[in-house]
C-alpha cells in the first residue's frame, strides 16, 4: 500500500503588495518546466499573482487573464512564460495541447487549474487561494514532487 502525505504551507497576504511579494519569491525559485496551479475564486488574485510573477522574470508585457485566449506566450522574460486560463474549459472534452506545455522549457501558470486536473502534471505547485475579506487571502501551497517540496520549504 502506498501512502501519499500531502503537504502544504500556508501564508497569509494582507494586500496585493503581499501577494505579489509571494509570487516575486517564487519566481527567483523558478526552473524550466515549472507549472504553477493557481485555484481561487473570482478576484481572489490568481491574475494579481500571475502579474507579479511575470514582471519579476523581466516580461515587459501586458499581463491580462487570458480567459477567452485561454492559453498567451510570453517570451520577453528570463524564461518563456505559459500563462493559462482554463475557466472556460471545466466541460469541455476539446483537447487544445495544455499538456505539450508542461515540457516547452518555461513556466506555466494555470488559473483556474482544479478545472482540469486530470491534464496536470504529476509534478507541480497548487496554490490554492482563499478571500478572507476584502484585502486579506490565505494562499495554501502544495507541492507535487521533491523539488517543489524544496522550493516551498524556501520561501515560506
Amino acid at each position: 500500500m502506498i501512502v501519499v502525505i500531502e503537504m502544504e504551507y500556508k501564508i497569509t497576504s494582507y494586500n496585493e503588495r503581499d501577494t505579489a511579494t509571494i509570487a516575486e519569491n517564487l519566481e527567483s525559485e523558478k526552473f524550466p518546466n515549472m507549472v504553477i496551479c493557481l485555484m481561487g475564486d473570482l478576484g481572489s488574485g490568481k491574475t494579481v499573482f500571475t502579474k507579479a510573477f511575470a514582471k519579476a522574470t523581466g516580461i515587459d508585457e501586458e499581463i491580462t487573464s487570458p480567459t477567452f485566449n485561454i492559453i498567451k506566450e510570453y517570451s520577453s522574460g528570463e524564461l518563456p512564460l505559459y500563462h493559462m486560463d482554463v475557466y472556460r474549459l471545466e466541460d469541455s472534452h476539446e483537447d487544445i495541447g495544455i499538456e505539450d506545455y508542461f515540457d516547452k522549457g518555461g513556466v506555466t501558470i494555470i488559473e483556474w487549474a482544479d478545472m482540469i486536473r486530470d491534464k496536470l502534471p504529476e509534478e507541480r505547485l497548487e496554490i490554492k487561494i482563499k478571500v478572507i475579506d476584502e484585502n486579506t487571502r490565505i494562499l495554501k501551497l502544495i507541492p507535487y514532487g521533491k523539488i517543489y517540496e524544496d522550493i516551498c520549504g524556501v520561501i515560506s
